[in-house]
């Protein structure tokens, strides 16, 4: 069992548009944040949940983005891995 705190932040944001945004695929943040910050979208961001998650946890969120739990060091059974 890893002693390793991990922590698990959604992050919301706001957008304002005269056109929607499209469907509800996965948006690219980068093309949004441009959009925001330098195009013809408003927007703001807020941080409404911030809660600390374990290593089992964090594995199994990491692989519900498609990403794997490696990427934290960790495997699906809350152990510590080495590269």
């Amino acid at each position: 069992m890893t002693n390793r705190r991990f922590y698990r932040t959604i992050v919301q944001v706001e957008v304002l548009s005269e056109q929607p945004l499209g469907n509800k695929e996965p948006i690219d943040h980068y093309l949004l944040t441009y959009q925001i910050t330098d195009y013809d979208l408003s927007g703001s961001i807020s941080i409404p949940t911030i809660e600390e998650v374990d290593g089992k946890s964090i594995a199994e969120l990491a692989q519900a983005q498609g990403s794997a739990p490696e990427f934290f060091q960790v495997d699906s059974e809350d152990n510590d891995i080495t590269t």
